[in-house]
């Protein structure tokens, strides 16, 4: 009996922020892949090893978890005052799932060094030595993205001092501008609370009617307070990952804010549509040992903020997530603001499981409602490795 050959793909693997992820120009994927469906998704699944019962990912360039279960698909675009379209795809670990529903902001640092260094670019807009600017449409959420990659001797800097708080090694710096982040796809004003309202009373059977921030800003996210839900904003991974129970009941939570944010139109919707909307829940500052050891103080942070990313308490903080925390942060009565400490601001430094980030956003309130003009925040980016990923000739 014979058998087929694998085929390969060119592809690049990356990290960007925390996070890493399979990077491929759509062109080199196998035609059936090209476009949105079956084909490109079990292409995706099989490239990083989903679905694993094991959930390990061995068979795959998977990470087993959510912070490593990711693709990207690049090319040049035809959309007016943007250069490349980027589509992001989170893997699911153990079920044969792709979800396109939001994007990845920690790997929005890598498209702009992958853009420049595969050929996206034109050359004339790359300098010799400084920073190239690279317009990023976000093809799942449509919204705008504006990379500032720095260039040394013609090439993406990849080395330098810039340190992330859930990155062991320092890198360059990658400043990212979140334009409009609660526009809709043709940059008309989104709607930012879906509800209408800063606060909101989520009633979530079984567990109680907890107040909420729900708002749609980089990611949809549902913000809630600390002491509600049992928690002191403090906690480490382990402290909920291993809590089966705990799992449940921000998934519930999960399920209902998305239902209430127009996000699904029954509760069963939910488990396909993993990645969005995002959970979170903030405290005022306090002293903790961040995940490596390292102590955070109170008096270096405005407030603290943990997030579930995929049914998992995130190792560090989605970047997306983050331009949500931002943004919550500017505007006076949200939950974010009040743990904050209230009143108007322009940026935050808060504290996550691996550490501190600061993520600063302009805010407006105009005609009764509020607006948000970009969210703005650092992150790095590396390549990890180049070449080809293999798999089977019957995905082709």
């Amino acid at each position: 009996m014979t058998h087929p050959a694998q085929i390969r793909i060119p592809a690049t693997y990356m990290r960007g922020g925390t996070s890493k992820g399979v990077f491929f120009k759509l062109a080199d994927l196998p035609s059936a892949a090209q476009h949105p469906g079956p084909a490109r998704d079990a292409l995706l699944l099989r490239v990083i090893g989903s679905p694993d019962p094991y959930g390990k990912q061995i068979d795959g360039m998977g990470g087993a978890t959510s912070s490593t279960s990711k693709t990207v698909i690049l090319s040049r675009s035809s959309r007016p005052g943007h250069d490349i379209d980027y589509l992001f795809g989170q893997v699911s670990i153990d079920s044969a799932f792709v979800d396109w529903s939001g994007n990845c902001g920690n790997l929005s640092a890598a498209v702009g060094p992958f853009a420049i260094a595969n050929g996206l670019i034109d050359p004339q807009r790359v300098p010799e030595n400084g920073i190239a600017t690279v317009r990023v449409w976000q093809a799942n959420i449509g919204k705008s993205i504006i990379a500032h990659v720095p260039i040394t001797a013609g090439q993406v800097q990849e080395t330098g001092d810039f340190e992330l708080d859930g990155v062991t090694f320092p890198a360059a710096e990658v400043q990212l501008e979140f334009l409009d982040p609660a526009a809709d796809e043709d940059g008309a004003g989104g709607s930012m609370f879906p509800t209408g309202n800063l606060v909101d009373d989520l009633e979530v059977p079984g567990i109680g009617t907890l107040r909420a921030t729900l708002i749609n800003a980089g990611i949809p996210t549902i913000f809630l307070e600390a002491r509600a839900i049992g928690y002191s904003g403090i906690e480490l991974q382990e402290a909920i990952n291993g809590d089966a129970k705990a799992l449940a009941m921000f998934e519930t939570i999960r399920a209902h804010g998305a239902l209430r944010m127009g996000l699904i139109d029954n509760l069963e919707q939910a488990v396909q549509r993993q990645h969005t909307p995002k959970v979170a829940f903030v405290a005022p500052p306090a002293d903790y040992l961040a995940s490596s050891g390292k102590p955070v103080t109170a008096g270096d942070i405005d407030l603290l903020v943990r997030a579930l990313s995929m049914g998992k308490l995130h190792h560090a903080m989605m970047g997306t997530a983050a331009v949500a925390i931002g943004t919550a942060a500017a505007i006076p009565g949200t939950l974010v603001n009040e743990a904050a400490g209230g009143g108007e601001r322009t940026a935050v430094t808060f504290g996550h499981p691996s550490g501190t980030l600061r993520v600063g956003a302009q805010a407006s309130d105009e005609s009764g409602g509020w607006k948000v003009t970009k969210a703005i925040m650092s992150r790095s980016a590396r390549v990890l490795m180049e070449g080809w990923v293999r798999v089977p000739s019957s995905l082709a």
